[in-house]
């Protein structure tokens, strides 16, 4: 077994991979660009190498400086995570040359399915249905804009490189499949040094159901079962869960032995992803074979119980597989949730910036890896499983370099239902504080009827969100149960605040025990019974509630129980009450005396200014291109200015119709959020 291994990557995948290597008592090595040097992954790893500036193209990506590092640290194996160089042939080779383990698939394995375009050929050669499409290399914009009207819109516009959502693009038109072709190949050069597209039908209402493989170099080759990849934004995925409700065992199976059968006919030796589109009729066509550890990963060795990074490391040192196709077992539901440095408020467009609070829920007997290390070796035992893989730490910066992957939350259950419950609670128990993130969005996945049906395709968040998310307004039930808690814990910072000391004699305060509860433009008059174990909420209708639970004035996460049912709620100070944010709701929730609540009636309300002649920077980044001009009249949808955050293009179009009449910014520009960069007339 090797005695040290470099992590040829960073953030979550670089920390997740060191735990597996000290388990097995690997000695690792990372490597950190100047935006990392106090990265978690640095701290972790039992040395580390500078590599260069931020940009990945000057330091993660970079072949050679990569190469330097490992000679330098004496590394004799190279675990490439996923992104960056995981699928670069060219890096494989370069570890081959100098007698040092690549930890993943062959050289020829990744040529040949690595590459979008070959892996399709290869695919539709051995008999696999694939989405119809054009394989070859397409020279500029105007040749795609012919092929797609060949294939027929909508198109997929794809790097033959990529991954992660990055260089891809769907086009309905001509003018958007010119525009896409452009942004995807400038996005896949910035991102996997490698700009050649192509093009493939569109297939509406699919859902993206993937099938995880592991095979060694002794031609032996296992499926661990499939993952469901169906919600996803911007064909980057955010919410994965194993196995699919959608598969039945029948095609399960067929799926699974397509995968091996695939692989072992490249060669195929390590972990590797089969990915698939299903229609509604269960058939399912390849897509592509992702030749490197999926992020999803996690949700797989949840229920399994197989560690896969661990498996990589073994298979990469020549040992054949330990396991058979009969010894896997799919036990319980796994879902994973992607916490991302995007603000879903703002069009889910990207957040830099510094981690004021990060504190994750406590994680729990959680499979095949914990933070200390220990592999169950079998699937989770318990009533439900919590795993966080993650990259930060609080006080941590937020890099406009790299993915805006923040972390990824994992639940387990014994059955969907289960383990859908575990991660709602998981979800109002992670406190992240300082940048915009998604995590009032996931939590309004968690409650989507489509969801909880089981019933999505890769089409669910736009055709749920199409105007953008804008928070959620909890049904009734969960207002009043929200409402109950609030009360019972104003009245408890009521009696603290009444207790100052140094008061003048006979001043004391009385606290009332009557309120009035205003949340979401709901009010609601209660009564408040405090006793030692918690307090008993009357509503004015005669309905009561129970409420207990672990708060005190300060804190900012409230873990409480109403009816003896869990309610977790995030906890901010506002005047006369509280900003409260659960379950995917962000709040502000007054609670009053019914005095001041009759006064607070006549109060006008503040507008906010008018923002609708200015076109103001959604998030910070880099201005790529300017469209228009002073005096040029735009219409509605037309580009206005492309703005580049964390490798990936964002167009800004026109709202409405307009001439613009003052031009802020240029070409090149760093921005901040609300900087403006254009003003009409």
């Amino acid at each position: 077994m090797f005695k040290k291994l470099l992590i040829a990557n960073r953030g979550e995948i670089a920390c997740r991979v060191i735990k597996t290597a000290r388990k097995m008592g690997i000695e690792t090595v990372a490597i950190y660009s100047d935006a990392d040097a106090q990265a978690l992954h640095v701290q972790m790893a039992d040395e580390a190498v500078h590599i260069g500036p931020p940009p990945a193209n000057q330091s993660y990506i970079v072949i050679d400086k990569v190469m330097e590092a490992i000679t330098s640290s004496g590394a004799q194996a190279v675990h490439p995570g996923y992104g960056f160089l995981s699928e670069n042939s060219k890096f494989a080779e370069a570890l081959a040359e100098v007698g040092v383990a690549f930890v993943g698939p062959p050289v020829g394995a990744i040529e040949k399915m690595g590459d979008k375009i070959t892996s399709k050929k290869i695919a539709k050669e051995a008999g696999v249905s694939t989405v119809p499409g054009y394989m070859g290399l397409i020279a500029d914009a105007d040749e795609a804009v012919k092929i797609s009207n060949e294939v027929g819109y909508p198109v997929m516009l794809k790097a033959s490189a990529g991954g992660g959502g990055k260089g891809m693009r769907i086009a309905w038109n001509d003018e958007e499949a010119r525009e896409g072709f452009q942004s995807s190949k400038n996005e896949a050069a910035n991102s996997f040094g490698d700009d050649r597209i192509f093009i493939e039908k569109f297939v509406t209402q699919p859902r993206h159901i993937e099938i995880q493989v592991l095979c060694d170099a002794h031609g032996n080759g296992i499926y661990l079962g499939e993952r469901e990849c169906s919600i996803q934004r911007r064909n980057q995925k955010v919410v994965e869960e194993a196995p699919s409700p959608f598969l039945d065992e029948a095609t399960r199976k067929a799926m699974g032995e397509e995968a091996v059968a695939l692989a072992k006919a490249v060669g195929y030796a390590s972990a590797g992803t089969v990915e698939f589109i299903v229609d509604g009729s269960k058939n399912f066509y390849f897509l592509e074979m992702n030749t490197r550890l999926q992020v999803e990963h996690p949700v797989t060795e949840l229920i399994t119980g197989v560690d896969l990074v661990e498996q990589m490391i073994r298979v990469a040192a020549g040992e054949p597989l330990s396991i058979t196709q009969d010894d896997v077992t799919l036990t319980g539901w796994a879902i994973e949730n992607r916490l991302y440095a995007e603000d879903p408020y703002r069009g889910f467009l990207p957040s830099i910036g510094r981690l004021t609070r990060y504190r994750p829920p406590m994680e729990v007997a959680a499979g095949p890896l914990l933070d200390t290390g220990k592999w169950q070796g079998e699937a989770p035992s318990g009533e439900t499983a919590v795993r966080n893989d993650t990259g930060v730490y609080e006080g941590g910066e937020i890099s406009m370099y790299y993915d805006p992957m923040i972390a990824k939350l994992c639940t387990w259950g014994p059955d969907r239902a289960t383990a859908i419950e575990a991660m709602r609670v998981a979800l109002d128990s992670f406190e992240v504080e300082g940048i915009g993130h998604n995590l009032p969005f996931l939590s309004a996945v968690m409650d989507h009827p489509i969801f909880i049906k089981g019933d999505m395709t890769t089409a669910f968040i736009a055709e749920e969100y199409p105007d953008g998310f804008e928070g959620v307004t909890l049904p009734e039930a969960e207002l009043v149960r929200v409402a109950a808690a609030c009360a019972a814990m104003h009245r408890v910072a009521e009696i603290r605040r009444a207790r100052v000391s140094g008061r003048m004699d006979n001043h004391e305060r009385k606290v009332g025990e009557d309120w009035n509860v205003t949340l979401q433009d709901r009010s609601f008059d209660v009564t408040v019974d405090a006793d030692q174990s918690g307090s008993t909420v009357r509503f004015s209708d005669g309905a009561t509630l129970r409420v207990s639970g672990a708060w005190t004035p300060g804190d900012q996460l409230a873990v409480m129980q109403v009816e003896d049912a869990p309610l977790v709620l995030k906890v901010g100070n506002v005047s006369g009450g509280f900003r409260i944010r659960t379950r995917g709701a962000d709040m502000v929730v007054h609670v009053r005396t019914p005095r001041q609540a009759e006064l607070a009636r006549m109060m006008p309300i503040k507008t906010p200014p008018d923002t609708s002649k200015l076109l103001l920077c959604p998030m910070p980044g880099l201005v790529v291109t300017l469209h228009v001009e002073p005096g040029e009249e735009v219409q509605v949808g037309q580009a206005l200015c492309t703005i580049e955050a964390m490798k990936m293009e964002n167009i800004l179009r026109a709202e409405r119709k307009g001439i613009v009449s003052k031009v802020n910014a240029a070409a090149g520009d760093s921005l901040a959020v609300d900087e403006v960069i254009l003003e009409f007339e």
